[in-house]
């Protein structure tokens, strides 16, 4: 049998490793300095995503009718168009939300939509 002040010395060396091991353990990965980045990139995804289907509509249909540079103009304008308004509405969602994320009367269902329910 052990020696019940062994069993407590034991138990007071693994208590060490333990703070040790916390101490020294991965903190956790931080994401406010990539938010910032991974908003840039959803903005610059939409914007290019607009313009390539615009481009891409546009050079379907003059293929389809023989008509070159006519329908690739308008639909790559187009799509720059809609690319740019998707980016302005994730500028405006983002700043509505703020820095602390979203705000609770701006989400669905929030305060807004409950007086538009209820008739105020």
């Amino acid at each position: 049998m052990t020696d019940p002040d062994q069993d407590e010395r034991l138990a007071r060396l693994e208590a060490r490793i333990e703070k040790f091991k916390a101490k020294d353990a991965p903190k956790p990965h931080q994401e406010e300095p990539y938010s910032q980045a991974q908003l840039a990139w959803r903005m610059v995804i939409e914007l290019v995503a607009g313009l390539g289907i615009g481009f891409a509509m546009g050079y379907g249909l003059d293929s389809l009718f023989g008509t070159l540079p006519v329908f690739l103009v308008v639909f790559t304008l187009l799509g720059l168009a809609a690319g740019i308004k998707t980016m302005l509405r994730s500028a405006k969602e983002l700043q509505r939300q703020g820095p602390d994320g979203p705000a609770e009367d701006d989400t669905p269902g929030g305060a807004d939509d409950k007086r538009m329910k209820d008739g105020d």
